[in-house]
Order: structure tokens, then sequence, then C-alpha cells
């Protein structure tokens, strides 16, 4: 890398030199392939990762065996679940999957525990994260509760679209991501192929009408 990791994280920046030198010193940087499992339920977690490139997909399997989406961690981002199992020593409840080629810091227990007890910069930079993520998981309750489907499909399918306006996803995986059946998103996409919003191909969705999809997603915030 051409700079130092700890400039890619701006709560970092303002870390003392002496503390600085620490973190860099008692961290690695590690890789692994897309499609890894990272971790999964009643492992241990013993590293905080800080991703600097690609995604991770953290999933929890419901007691019918359904996987339910919770979070992407993206660059930049840390793990709300490592971070408060961590905290509190506990073991994961949920799995957490690169779905991309991912590149990330490793910071080691012992590293971590001695940051968070002696410097005011490193915790203001864990806890702000941690808050950060768990009002996104409050807001994945609230709409899981009390939003439609069409609309928060509408509002997946613009979040998940490439460049070429594709989402690479299956009906089953959109249905993970939603915590719903396949069955209902593959209703919900008909009813957006009708009208002229989308086009279906297989393993992949093309938005046609982004306009008509925003104005859908934007019906959630007007109703």
């Amino acid at each position: 890398m051409d700079h130092c990791w700890v400039d890619t994280f701006e709560g970092l920046r303002r870390l003392p030199g002496d503390i600085r030198a620490e973190l860099e010193t008692g961290s690695q940087i590690v890789s692994v392939a897309a499609g890894t499992r990272i971790f999964g339920p009643g492992q241990s977690a013993d590293s905080l990762l800080l991703l600097l490139e690609g995604t991770v997909k953290v999933v929890q399997k419901s007691d019918t065996g359904r996987d339910i989406f919770l979070y992407r961690v993206h660059a930049g981002e840390s793990c709300v679940l490592t971070t408060a199992c961590m905290l509190a020593f506990e073991e994961y409840s949920a799995d957490g999957v690169a779905e991309t080629d991912v590149t990330a810091v490793a910071i080691p227990r012992a590293s971590f525990d001695n940051l968070v007890a002696r410097s005011a910069v490193f915790r203001q930079f864990v806890f702000a994260a941690y808050s950060r993520r768990i009002t996104d998981l409050f807001t994945l309750i609230d709409d899981i509760v009390f939003q439609r489907m069409d609309v928060r499909l509408a509002a997946r399918l613009l979040e998940l679209a490439d460049e070429a306006g594709v989402v690479h996803a299956t009906h089953a995986a959109l249905g993970t991501e939603l915590g719903t059946a396949r069955e209902v998103i593959s209703r919900t996409l008909s009813e957006f192929q009708r009208r002229g919003w989308v086009g279906q191909a297989r393993g992949e969705v093309n938005v046609i009408d982004r306009e008509g999809l925003e104005r859908l997603a934007r019906s959630a915030g007007a109703a």
C-alpha cells in the first residue's frame, strides 16, 4: 500500500504517534478469497477486522433454517458483531462470509484490549462504529416489521445494482437479503417487470427504469 492503512480510517488518524506505532506493529494485513467463511456460530472472536478492500456479508440462521441477512461490512468499516464478541468475550452467533476478495487489518485481542484501555481516540473509534451499526440494525428491524416488501425490494435493488444496473443475485439470495421467501421475491419482481422497471435473466436482475424504483423506494418516507 502506498500509505499506512491507519489513514484509511478517519477515526484513527488522530491517534498519538506512540499509539499509532503500537497499532501498526501489533496488527497484520490479511487477505481472503471471495466465498470464504470468515467466522461462524460457536467460534471465538480473536481479532478485530478492519476492512481495507471488499465486502463481508453477515447472515444469521433462524430456527427454521432460513438465512437472515443482517448487514454488510464495506471497506473503511469494522464488524459490529466481532466488536461485541470481543468486548463481551462471547462466541459468534452468525456467519460472516466474504462476498468479494477481501483485504483487512487484523488486530489481535491482546492489542485490541490494550488499546481500548489506554487510548481514548481508539475507544471512540471502536464505539462510534459500534453505535452506527446498532442504529442500522434498529432500522433493519423497523423495515422488516413496518415497511412493505415492494418498497424494501426496490431500495435493495438500487443498493446492489452495479454501474451497468445489474444485480447479480438469485431470487433466493434476494429473499435472504430481505428476510422473506423466494416466492415473495419472485412475485414482486414479476410486478416490477410488468411495470417496465426491471428485466430478469438467470441469476440476475437488470434495472431498466431506475427512476421508477426510486419513486417506490421514496414512498416509504412519504407514507
